[in-house]
């Protein structure tokens, strides 16, 4: 079995997310991709919707897709979790072949900033999905998935553009809003 991880806060989910999905499914020789909402990202010291909301909303997106699986892992620790120990356990529960770790193309300058990366580059062979205002030369070494689709869920935090929700939520950012709003 050859499994793909793609973790992150996903905070709100967008179609750039969405996107790398499909085209890691279409890409990559795989037989199941994991989709993992952190509790907290390691690097950031809050989030902005709740981690079981960020998590029901994954579900909903990729609910019809049979080779997404979403893990609650990482959202079950309570706290931030680094990637070593989100593949470790993975490896263990699917005991795969080869696993494609799948980050964004803003995360390859911190990658020498991850908990134990010498060893996650033993256990995982790095996948960039690429963006618009990052260049290839960055990440020449790494598999590379097109999406270039400039949206960030930072940018989507600041002001929400319906058009980079997924359909299946739409209605469900929007009720998230009108409960923030009060």
């Amino acid at each position: 079995m050859q499994l793909a991880v793609f973790g992150g806060s996903f905070d709100p989910v967008h179609i750039a997310h969405e996107a790398i999905v499909n085209e890691a499914i279409k890409e990559l020789d795989i037989d199941k991709l994991v989709v993992v909402p952190t509790y907290l990202n390691p690097f950031k010291n809050s989030f902005h919707l709740e981690p079981k909301v960020r998590e029901k909303l994954l579900k909903k997106v990729f609910l019809n897709n049979l080779k997404v699986d979403i893990s609650d892992y990482e959202i079950k620790q309570n706290r931030a979790v680094y990637s070593i120990e989100t593949i470790k356990y993975l490896k263990n529960l699917y005991k795969p072949s080869k696993i494609y770790l799948i980050i964004g193309a803003d995360n390859v300058k911190d990658l020498n900033k991850w908990d134990s990366i010498d060893e996650l580059k033993t256990l995982v062979q790095f996948v960039v999905a690429s963006r618009e205002g990052f260049t290839n030369n960055d990440f020449v070494q790494f598999k590379n998935l097109k999406i270039d689709i400039n949206i960030s869920s930072t940018m989507l935090r600041d002001e929400i553009d319906l058009d980079f929700i997924p359909i299946q939520i739409k209605e469900d950012i929007i009720n998230l809003q009108r409960k923030e709003k009060g």
